[in-house]
Parts: structure tokens; C-alpha cells; sequence
């Protein structure tokens, strides 16, 4: 679940926030000033102040706001001056946007507002579709406008270059001012609401802002996206009557209430007209009572009457916004909020608390129950503070004791609260009046003074400052007395040696007395991203003062070192028992050598032979430990050939990977050995249902590992690699997998499953292991092992979390265009079908497609996908001259076919060993191969967004795996591919297929200085980058393999790129310049395999390239019957391993 936060404004104006996995409201300190109501999104939080202006809070971020200006400077030859700024009148502006029809001079580029800062001046881009231009830039044409190329030509009559500055977005988590000139409105704002962020994809941070005057009139605010946070500027839009308050949800709803208590609803939103293009009036819930508040979701409508009740509007979804009915539902509230998933926050009337509903589901979207939120503030930092320390001293015992220091701040005295000592006995005393402080220089110079027993005094103040720590010595005497006062019992033998007590002291503070509880006024749930499976902590109230009354009543007569001693008496009379029960029963022989059992079943298998088809067989699982309890087994699959009963076995021990497998119809499942990976034909098996697919799975799981004695989690040199399904698999390297000349067959390589889901991993010899899922949500290896369909024995007790994920299912829809009625669903005969999948040769309707698999769930409805590759129109169709062939987003006249993508997201939900890292969305990550044995240096993590950013990972090491904060790495274009080598040397890719090389990167100066262009291969595209020592290897776009000669430290840019191999979709490169592939195309001795796991041999210091390719894990190509499994990506361990 990732950390967000759930707005809320006070009876005072006062605007806090409660993050999902804390335990208390958080004040807003930066505003300066009331607050009427906040509107929240996931990035930023808009509000209306007092003074009636509009503010926004935009949440800071690793990765900064940037802006790219750009212009173009435009210049006609002529034959007396050349290329000059003298144009024809009829050309365009000497400086002007791409298309020519904008004047934009250098000079007439302003800030927006205040919130803004340039990050430099204005340069040349010498760059032109990844090549590299000549000095200053220009690229040329034949006139305006027309294609143009880098290369000057003998007709070339115009030329361009374009000009880039960047701006940066400063006023980050703090409340920024919309400036004046942007909000000049006939009256000011009475109500505000965001959403829209799922109407579309692209571009990213895209939000819908409605608002709502005093006169009644609404307000749409234009042009808010992830690059202009602030917008544009304000357009009425027009209404049936006076609007009091109205509400927007995350897509495409929006409902608004009537001064007299109607509703209206807004249709036709959409991807190109977001402020959609008329209103549908709705009746209140009651005919006597109207409406005064609304609030929507994504597929749900909630609205609040005049009398407080609660109505819950049924039938609501995009297709049908006005809904069919209305429910009544429990409770009296006075507002409620509407934020991600549906879920739903309310106040009530009665008491002005903060409600959750719980149980809100996709199946069930109107929940169960009201629960209130009865976290305290930061106000109440009186009570939150001393349930805090109250909870460390129990958790420590109530003990400590030790050299006394003197801490200056109170974090300091308490971690040494926590730390304790062995010197000596503790007790705990409590004062009431601890008045008597010295100067803290008293303590310091006596560093060698030991305390055979500290008390800490727990003092509640009267005058409510903040909170002070000190520390005193006090004499016996006076500590006995103060012991006497406050009738606390202390053991003689545990405080006769007493030489110092160190008194602590507990601010109380408490605005609006003991028993009153904050007033609330108003809560946005929009930015809080949670669901019926969030685990969250606002529900627990602690009674402060039993539990205070609790601590000073307990009787601590029972010391550390009495502890220490009854734990090691009764460990020693364990012990003894134990040895004198095994002596007894030595000389008996051992009753059982070996053990037995079977597990049997009935499934389909997919026989091997033509016509190749689903038969049903009888399974069985033998598996026998001998005398040494070492464990083996066998697996029998019995079937009928021609009325005669056969069977095929394999030995558990053989079994290299156990895979579930892609299909629609069947829960399957394959069975690797190293003759069927040679022959490219594994064993599949279908279960009747997906429950027992998961058990055998886990039953053979575990036989497999118990066969080679594998257990617990996987070490630090092992492999990962990712499967096109998702699922996570290792393979702990045999000492001879580097040997020379015979190393261990890449066949032979044991693979097992991870719990989790993932669509990338990189890993390095300490440890450290990170993944990315298909949402680009990023996620770091906890250390633990099993998870998902591994439970039990199989699976850790700890370390295994939940873990989402959410992907895009697409379809297409094909037309062809004839001379009578254009572009319809009517094909050719031999044309693709209408609705299919990208390659045509399936059918593939939004009726009858499904998610991946049982375990996924729709989340969205089917929608029009415009970030297609290529580009679109208006209405996302892409046009060619026939099928297959490149589209492109526009027509033209040989255009006779069109597509365009349809998308829909589901979503699926597991458990690994796998923690979050929020909040950055990213598409590639890549960790040093290499560090020092040592757990506290940091390791060098670079990574790219989901947005092509390029960003550095700080503070990561071996016990902090997930780092501290992010790195934002300058460029001037988006990258998509990235890779550090074991001598910190940085390789990227940018989105156009350019390669790039980070300079000066080192552990003093870890995000280097500057990228220098490489250029790609002759006619090639890059798309991936793997760097090791000194090799370093790319993948183009189609398949291809380059190694990058004349790499070495004084030229760690190289000379050029020579071709090593083809029919390749990822590389990646150890430290010792191992390289791994994944490959298609590969020959069995049955058939072609796609997706296998490739290891290059003789790789040597002379040789870098090796020279030929040892073949693992992989299966055939694909057919219509049987999606395969094959590997996707592939991360070898970055270790000093085994070589030559």
C-alpha cells in the first residue's frame, strides 16, 4: 500500500493531514492562514482560504517539476549573405514554434508565477532524432515546411535549429497562491473539486478542477497537467440553475447540487472534452427534503439531505452517470468524500468526527459499517508523547542503566532510554515535582562515572511548553524522598548502590481539554489510496491515563540480572534433560530406515505426440527419504495408448523449473528437465481447477528443493528472471558455471519460485534486489522466501507482505475502407478479424476477453487508448496503406485500413518478500554489480520513471535496501534503459534509441557531471544497455546484439559497436563481464523456443565477446492452442563469482 494522505479541516480552519501509516493527524504548518475546504489528488491539494483565494499544496517529490520551453530559430539562404535571418515575407517568423504560425522570441518567454524559477539560460539542442548535429545545431530543408535532416544538402534553402530552457516548479509542500491575474472572477469560490486523473493516461498528471462561486455559477479550470500543476486559466460553464456545491470524481463523473436541492449531472466528459457538454438533472433521494451535499467515485454517488440522512445512489458507472436508483443507508452525516477506489470518508452531525466506511468493495461499493478515525492530533502531543515513551519503557523492561550522558535534544535521552545497560540493576521512580536541573556541563566532563542504577522521573507540566529534556544528580537522600512521595516501592538490595537519578520531563499540552475531542469540518479522501485490503491505524485509542495510572502502580522488584539468571537456569535444565534422553536411547537401532508416501490425482496432460491434445491421465507423486534423511521422489503420469495402460516418469531430482503456464481456458502448468529443454518440449499438466494447480505446484516446489537440499531464502549470488506471466524465479549457480572449457550446462540450472509479481529485477552480490511491476510501481527484496501459492512450511514467517499490481489488457479494432460506405468493420476475406489481439490471428472482442489469468480482476472499463506508438488522431484510430504494416496517426490518400488500441485494466493482488518504494513511478532500474563487503557502504542505484526521468538512488546499503530520497539526473530528452557497471561507469538509453555515457560518476560525486552522446549502431534503434568491467553490450529494436569495442578506463566511451548475435530480447552483464541473453528463435531438437536463457562461453579478458552460446530453459513458439511460458528478463548475480 503505498503512503498517502487523507485531508482534513477543522471548526478553526486548520488543515491536517493523516498519512495511511500513521497514527496521528498532522497539522499543516505551513499554512498561514484559515481554510475553508481542500480538494485532494494523489500529486497536490487544492483549498479555499478565508481571504477567498485559491491555494495549492503540491507534494514534494524526488523528482522535480520541469517545464520545456522551446522555440525555433528559423533562417533563409540567400546568395549574397548565405543563411541569414532575412525571409521571404510569405515565410515564417524568424523565431516561432515548430509549426511555424507563433511568433516566440527568446525574450518574450515569462515565469507563469512566483511558484516558478528558470533552472538556466536558453541553448541549442544538438541533437535531431538521437544524431548528433552539426556545431550550432541546424537541421535542413528544401523550404518551410518540409522534412528536415541534419545533413546539409546542395538544395537545402532553409534551415532551423531549435532552443530549449527549462523551468522549475518551486513551491513544493507548501501552500502556493494562484496568482491574481489567473483568478479575476466576478466573486470569489464557495466550493472546490478535483479529479479526472483517470480519464486518460496521457499526459500524466492530467486533473479536472471544478469549482463553484457564490452566485451559484461553476468554473472550470484549464490546462492542469503534471508540467503545469497551477493551470491556465478559468471558463464558466453553463448551468439549468444555481449550483451550492458540486463534486468530481476520479474519471469521468460529476455531480453537483441545485440551491433547491436537486442534482445535476455533467455527460459527455471524455479524453477530448473533459468539462463535458451538458447537464442531466436527477430528483433528491426525498420529495420533501432536498439535497445539500454529493460526492462521487468512480462508479458510485453518495449524497447528504437536508436532514442529514445518507443515500447511496445504485447503477452508476460511466456508461449510465445519472445511476437508476437511490438507497438509504445507516447514519447522520453532514458531509462525506468520495476518494481512490471508491472508498468513503464522512463527518457526522452528531459528534464532528472523522468516518471511514469499511467494507467498500468492487463487488460490494455501498460497504458495511461506519467506523470513526480516533487518532489523536499533533496538538495532542501531550498524550500521543507520553503513550510513546510509556510504550518504550515497557517494551525495554522499564530498565535502564549505564554511563550517564547528556544528551542535548530529547531523541537523544530517548534512545538512551532504550539502549540499557548490563552494568547493573535498574528501577523506575517518578516524581512529581522535578524542579531541581543543573547544567548539562556537569555530566558531560564525567565520562567514566558509572550508574549501577538510573530512575527516570515522569513529570506531567502544568505550563504546557514544548517538550524539554534534562538531565540532574541527585543525591540519595533526595531520591529516597522523592520515592517516598510518590509511594513507589523500591527493592533495598537494588538501590543501595544508587549514586545518580536522571529526571525526564513530559510536556502536557492540551488546546481543547481532557475529554474533548477536534471538530472537524470538512475531509478529502482523494489523495488517500486505500482499499478493503489496507491494513491501517486509525482505528486503536489508547486510554492515556489508565495506562499512565497502569505504569506508576506496577511493582518492578524483578531485576535485569535476576531475569538473566532464571532464563539460564531453566535453559541448562533443558539441555540436561535432552542429553539424558538421547543416552538412554543409543544403543537402540533405529526403528524406521526409510519412509513413503504417495499423492495422487487426476489431470490433463498435453500428450507429445501428433495430433498433439488434451487427454485425461492420473498423476502421482512418490517421494521416500532414506536412512540419512536425505529425500527424493518420482513422478508418474499414467495414460491409455490404444487401450493399453502406460505411464512416463521423472525423477524429482531432474526437474529443473516448475512453470504456470498462460492459458484461457485450462490452469496449467509445465515440468522442465534437462532432456526436455533440450528438446524444447516440457511436460504440461492441467488442473481442474486453480486452488489444486497452486497445491501441486507447492507440493512438487518444495520436493524439488527438499531432493537438492535447498532451503530458506535465496543467497546473494543467485539469479532472477522474470516470466511474460510475471512470476519470480531464482537459481542459487553451480561452482562451475564459469569453468573453463567445460562449464555446467545452462540446462541443468535449478530454478525456483519467489512469491511476488513483478516485470523487471536487478540484483548485486550484497544482497540488495529490486523490482518493478507492471504498474511501474517499484518494490525491494525483504529477505524473505515463499509467498503467493507458498504457504506453510514453504513460505517465511516474516518478511512476506502484500503486494498488488495493476496491467493493461489491450485490443484492437480493425477497419478497412471501401469506396461506398469509408472506413467500416467489413474486411477482405483474408484480412486480420475485426476485433483482435496486435498480431490479427486471434479474435479478441471486448465481450469475450478476459484478464491474464483467475487471479486477475477488472478494475476499469474498455477505453480508448491515445499513447499508442506512432501517434493517433482525434478518435485514437492509426492508419495504413494494408495489414501488416507501420502506422502512422494521420491519413492519407493510400490509406485503405485503420486500427486503434482499446485498453482495459485489471488487477491482481499477492504476497511476497517485497516492500514498496514510493512514491516515483519508474520503467528501468539497474544496482552497482559490485561493493565492498562491508553492510554500510552505500550502493549506487540508478533508475528511470515511468516519465524517461533519469534519477539516482541515495542512501542505499545492505540493511537499508530501499535508500532514503532520489537524485534527479538532468537530461534533455527522455531515456528508457540504464545500467551501472562495476566500475560505476553509467550507460543509457534515450526513447529515440541513442546511447549515452554519464561522466565522472563516483562514489564522491555519485550522479557524475555530464552525458556524452554515443552513436547507435548504422540504421539501428538501441533499446536496452548492460554494462559489466569493461563490456559493455546493447539490443537494438530488432533483436539484434552489439558489443562496444575500444572500451577502456582512460576511454571509457569506446570506439564503435560490432555485431555478436541475433534474435535477442535482453542482455545482461556481470562483473566479471559474464553475459547472459534472453534469446527467441532457438533450435530444439523438436521444435524453435522463444524466450531462453542463454549463457555466452569463452568469455575472456582477450576475448570478450566469447564464442558461442550454451542454451537453458525454453520453450516452442507459440501457437493458437497453448500460450507458452518463456522468460522475459534476466538478472545475473553482480558478484565476483566463479570464471575461468
Amino acid at each position: 500500500m503505498p503512503v498517502s494522505l487523507l485531508w482534513a479541516v477543522d471548526v478553526y480552519g486548520r488543515v491536517y493531514g493523516l498519512s495511511t501509516v500513521g497514527q496521528q493527524w498532522d497539522q499543516c504548518r505551513d499554512a498561514q492562514m484559515e481554510f475553508k475546504r481542500v480538494t485532494a489528488a494523489q500529486e497536490c491539494c487544492w483549498g479555499i482560504a478565508c481571504d477567498n483565494n485559491i491555494y495549492l499544496n503540491v507534494h514534494a517529490s524526488d523528482l522535480s517539476i520541469r517545464y520545456q520551453e522551446e522555440t525555433y530559430e528559423n533562417q533563409r539562404w540567400n546568395p549574397v549573405d548565405g543563411f541569414s535571418e532575412r525571409l521571404l515575407p510569405s515565410d515564417r517568423w524568424q523565431w516561432s514554434d515548430v509549426t511555424g504560425l507563433q511568433h516566440q522570441p527568446l525574450d518574450s518567454f515569462q515565469l507563469p508565477s512566483s511558484s516558478w524559477e528558470w533552472e538556466g539560460d536558453w541553448y541549442v539542442d544538438e541533437n535531431f532524432e538521437g544524431e548528433p548535429t552539426e556545431k550550432g545545431g541546424w537541421t535542413y530543408a528544401i523550404d518551410f515546411p518540409a522534412t528536415y535532416t541534419k545533413d546539409k544538402k546542395w538544395n537545402s534553402c532553409v534551415r532551423r535549429r531549435r532552443w530549449l530552457r527549462y523551468r522549475r516548479y518551486k513551491a513544493m509542500d507548501t501552500w502556493a497562491k494562484i496568482p491574481s491575474q489567473h483568478t479575476t472572477l466576478p466573486d470569489p469560490f464557495s466550493d472546490i473539486s478535483c479529479g479526472g486523473w483517470e480519464i486518460s493516461e496521457e499526459p500524466r498528471g492530467r486533473l479536472s478542477l471544478w469549482a463553484v462561486s457564490l452566485q451559484g455559477k461553476v468554473w472550470f479550470r484549464e490546462g492542469i497537467y503534471h508540467q503545469n500543476p497551477e493551470g491556465a486559466s478559468w471558463e464558466e460553464v453553463l448551468l439549468p440553475g444555481e449550483v451550492v456545491q458540486i463534486s468530481c470524481g476520479p474519471a469521468d463523473l460529476v455531480w453537483a447540487v441545485l440551491w433547491e436541492g436537486q442534482l445535476i449531472v455533467r455527460e459527455g466528459i471524455s479524453r477530448d472534452c473533459p468539462k463535458g457538454a451538458s447537464w442531466a438533472i436527477v430528483e433528491s433521494p426525498s420529495s420533501d427534503v432536498g439535497a445539500t451535499h454529493v460526492a462521487v467515485g468512480n462508479n458510485v454517488v453518495w449524497v447528504v439531505t437536508k436532514d442529514n440522512k445518507v443515500w447511496f445512489r445504485r447503477g452508476v458507472n460511466s456508461h449510465n452517470p445519472c445511476g437508476s436508483g437511490w438507497i438509504s443507508m445507516v447514519g447522520e452525516m453532514i458531509m462525506i468524500n468520495v476518494g481512490q477506489n471508491d472508498q468513503v470518508w464522512a463527518i457526522s452531525s452528531e459528534d464532528r468526527a472523522v468516518y471511514f466506511r469499511q467494507g467498500v468493495t468492487s463487488s460490494e461499493l455501498s460497504g458495511k459499517t461506519w467506523k470513526a478515525i480516533t487518532v489523536p492530533r499533533d496538538r495532542d502531543r501531550s498524550q500521543s508523547s507520553l503513550i510513546l515513551s510509556l510504550s518504550v519503557f515497557l517494551s525495554a523492561g522499564c530498565f535502564f542503566c549505564g554511563e550517564v550522558r547528556a544528551p542535548s535534544v530529547a531523541s537523544d535521552a530517548e534512545s538512551d532510554l532504550e539502549k540499557g545497560s548490563a552494568d547493573g540493576p535498574g528501577c523506575l521512580v517518578t516524581s512529581t515535582s522535578p524542579d531541581t536541573f543543573v547544567d548539562e556541563d556537569t555530566i558531560s566532563h564525567e565520562g567514566d562515572a558509572k550508574a549501577p542504577c538510573a530512575g527516570v522521573a515522569l513529570s506531567p507540566s502544568q505550563s504546557g511548553g514544548p517538550l524539554d529534556t534534562q538531565w540532574s544528580n541527585v543525591d540519595l537522600e533526595e531520591a529516597q524522598s522523592q520515592q517516598a512521595q510518590t509511594g513507589a516501592v523500591l527493592d533495598s538490595a537494588d538501590t543501595c548502590s544508587l549514586s545518580s537519578v536522571a529526571t525526564y520531563t513530559l510536556a502536557m499540552e492540551d488546546p481543547y481539554g481532557g475529554d474533548e475531542h477536534p471538530l472537524w469540518a470538512w475531509v478529502s479522501g482523494g489523495g488517500c489510496s486505500v482499499d478493503s485490503h489496507s491494513q491501517l491505524s486509525w482505528f486503536n485509542s489508547v486510554n492515556t491515563a489508565s495506562l499512565v495510572q497502569s505504569v506508576q502502580s506496577m511493582s518492578l522488584s524483578v531485576s535485569p540480572a535476576q531475569t538473566a539468571a532464571w532464563r539460564k537456569q531453566i535453559f541448562e535444565q533443558l539441555s540436561e534433560r535432552t542429553r539424558r534422553e538421547i543416552d538412554n536411547f543409543k544403543h537402540y537401532e533405529q526403528a524406521i530406515e526409510q519412509s513413503v508416501w504417495v499423492k495422487k490425482g487426476s489431470m490433463q496432460w498435453w500428450r507429445d505426440w501428433k495430433p498433439h491434445k488434451w487427454i485425461d491421465v492420473h498423476f502421482a507423486l512418490e517421494q521416500f527419504s532414506g536412512p540419512e534423511g536425505n529425500k527424493d521422489g518420482i513422478l508418474f503420469i499414467y495414460y491409455n495408448y490404444y487401450e493399453e495402460k502406460k505411464y512416463l516418469h521423472a525423477f524429482i531430482n531432474e526437474v529443473t523449473i516448475l512453470v504456470p503456464v498462460l492459458n484461457d481456458s485450462k490452469h496449467t502448468f509445465a515440468i522442465y528437465t534437462p532432456e526436455r529443454t533440450k528438446q524444447r518440449w516440457p511436460i504440461r499438466l492441467a488442473a481442474a481447477t486453480e486452488l489444486e494447480m497452486h497445491d501441486w505446484l507447492a507440493l512438487l516446489s518444495v520436493s524439488c528443493c527438499d531432493s537438492r537440499g535447498i532451503q530458506g531464502p535465496p543467497s546473494k549470488q543467485a539469479i532472477w528472471s522474470i516470466t511474460c506471466k510475471g512470476d519470480i524465479f531464482v537459481s542459487e549457480p553451480s561452482p562451475g558455471i564459469e569453468a573453463v572449457p567445460y562449464p555446467t550446462p545452462c540446462d541443468q540450472m535449478f530454478w525456483r519460485q519467489v512469491g511476488g509479481h513483478l516485470r523487471i529485477v536487478e540484483c548485486n552480490s550484497v544482497g540488495i534486489v529490486w523490482g518493478i511491476g507492471f504498474d511501474h510501481t517499484a518494490w525491494i527484496y525483504t529477505g524473505g522466501y515463499g509467498g503467493g501459492l507458498f504457504q506453510g512450511l514453504a513460505s517465511s514467517t516474516d518478511n512476506i507482505y502484500t503486494q498488488t499490481d495493476v496491467k493493461s489488457v489491450y485490443i484492437y479494432e480493425n477497419q478497412r475502407w471501401n469506396p461506398v460506405t469509408g472506413y467500416t468493420n467489413r474486411g477482405l476475406p483474408t484480412d486480420r478479424y475485426m476485433w483482435s489481439d496486435a498480431s490479427g490471428l486471434h479474435e479478441c472482442t471486448r465481450a469475450n476477453t478476459k484478464p491474464p489469468s483467475p487471479q486477475w480482476t477488472w478494475v476499469s472499463e474498455w477505453a480508448i487508448d491515445y499513447s499508442v506508438s506512432g501517434g493517433t488522431d482525434r478518435e485514437g484510430w492509426q492508419y495504413a496503406a494494408d495489414f501488416p504494416a507501420s502506422y502512422h496517426g494521420y491519413k492519407t490518400m493510400k490509406d485503405f485500413v485503420r486500427r486503434r488500441r482499446w485498453a482495459r485494466k485489471c488487477k491482481l493482488t499477492t504476497t511476497g518478500p517485497w516492500q514498496e518504494v514510493p512514491p516515483i513511478a519508474l520503467s528501468d532500474v539497474t544496482i552497482l554489480p559490485c561493493a565492498a563487503q562491508s553492510t554500510v557502504d552505500m550502493v549506487p542505484v540508478w533508475a528511470i520513471s515511468n516519465k524517461g526521468d533519469v534519477l539516482c538512488r541515495l542512501g542505499v546499503t545492505a540493511l537499508t535496501p530501499a535508500g532514503s530520497s532520489w537524485l534527479h539526473v538532468g537530461t534533455d530528452q527522455p531515456f528508457k534503459s540504464i545500467s551501472i557497471g562495476a566500475a560505476s561507469q553509467v550507460w543509457a538509453i534515450a526513447r529515440d534509441g541513442s546511447a549515452f555515457y554519464r561522466g565522472s560518476v563516483s562514489p564522491q560525486n555519485p550522479a557524475g557531471d555530464c552525458w556524452y552522446h554515443i552513436p547507435s549502431p548504422a540504421k539501428q534503434k538501441l533499446k536496452q544497455v548492460s554494462v559489466g568491467r569493461t563490456s559493455v553490450f546493447t539490443v537494438d529494436e530488432n533483436g539484434n546484439l552489439w558489443y562496444r569495442q575500444g572500451v577502456t578506463p582512460s576511454y571509457p566511451q569506446g570506439s564503435s559497436w560490432e555485431h555478436v548475435s541475433n534474435n535477442v530480447r535482453k542482455v545482461s552483464v556481470g562483473p566479471l563481464d559474464q553475459v547472459w541473453i534472453i534469446a527467441d528463435k532457438v533450435q530444439g531438437s523438436h521444435s524453435l523456443s522463444c524466450g531462453t536463457v542463454c549463457h555466452r562461453l569463452a568469455v575472456q579478458p582477450m576475448q570478450p565477446k566469447g564464442q558461442s552460446w550454451d542454451y537453458g530453459i525454453g520453450v516452442k513458439k507459440p501457437n493458437m492452442k497453448l500460450s507458452p511460458f518463456f522468460v522475459l528478463i534476466l538478472s545475473f548475480p553482480k558478484c565476483n563469482g566463479p570464471t575461468k
